[in-house]
């Protein structure tokens, strides 16, 4: 019986001294993907939006057997040198690749797959590094009965707290002068809203209406709008259509006067305008 207890301690022994060795020898008959140069977990890249940058992918064959891979990327516009290779055994290969930075941060993953199905992914950061301006523009300003509208864009890309000043004349001097004041609200980049002002302008008046907008960074713009209101525009019409009148008079009168100067009869000279006038145009 100890004889036999001796042996299977041995045998346990041999197998568990076996198990590191098995599990050495699998990793060294892998192959991997990752970034060449120096030791680097993933990818990094920076730049504009449409920025197009270079990097290169190492791969590894630490087998005795070849190995087929394919690359491809996940979540970015990559391309590589050569997307399908064959990697001999215990050798690296490296591949160079471009990839363009997005409008916006994002991760994506470079793809490396063999002909049995074994993946390896590598992380790729892309950072978009897009310049801060601020623009502001003023736009569709309209007045109505009771309230001015307006829109606001924000055409720069930085998000903006806009500041207003209302202005507005009369015939006869200021109607409105609002001081600048921040508006409730926060214009994000490319974003465009409508909003409208209190107006409570004279029933009879030309005006003109002057929005003033500001906001940090030097954004700004202004836009003007003038409006008539009242019945001067009905009072210019009534003259308009006196004129009109009195002119198809004269052109009416002289067409009578060649007509009867052309069959010889005499024709009486004009003088002033015959009191007809008044009343065919009133």
């Amino acid at each position: 019986m100890p004889s036999a207890v001796r042996v299977l301690g041995l045998t346990l022994l041999a197998l568990l001294a076996a198990v590191p060795a098995a599990h050495a020898a699998a990793d060294d008959d892998g192959w991997s993907a990752a970034p060449a140069g120096e030791a680097r977990p993933s990818f990094y890249a920076e730049g504009g939006p449409g920025t197009v940058l270079e990097d290169t992918v190492s791969l590894t064959n630490r087998g005795s057997t070849p190995v087929d891979v394919s690359l491809r990327a996940e979540g970015a516009e990559v391309t590589f040198a050569d997307a399908r290779l064959r990697l001999p055994p215990g050798t690296r290969t490296e591949v160079p690749f471009t990839v363009t930075v997005p409008a916006h941060d994002t991760t994506a993953r470079l793809v490396a797959r063999d002909s049995d199905g074994t993946t390896r992914r590598v992380p790729v950061h892309l950072r978009a590094t897009v310049p801060t301006v601020a623009a502001l523009t003023v736009e569709h300003v309209s007045v109505h009965a009771d309230r001015i509208t307006y829109e606001l864009v924000n055409r720069g890309t930085t998000a903006l707290a806009p500041r207003l000043a209302v202005h507005a004349d009369g015939l006869l001097g200021a109607l409105l002068d609002r001081p600048p004041r921040t508006l409730p609200v926060t214009l994000a980049p490319g974003s465009r809203t409508e909003l409208s002002e209190p107006w409570d302008g004279p029933a009879l008046d030309s005006v003109e209406v002057r929005l003033t907008v500001t906001a940090a960074g030097g954004a700004g713009d202004e836009a003007r709008v003038s409006a008539g209101v009242g019945p001067w525009g009905a009072v210019a019409g009534g003259a308009g259509a006196v004129v009109a009148g009195g002119a198809l008079f004269v052109v009416r009168r002289l067409s009578v006067i060649r007509r009867r100067r052309h069959r010889g009869a005499a024709v009486p000279e004009p003088s002033c305008p015959e009191p007809e006038l008044t009343g065919a145009v009133s």
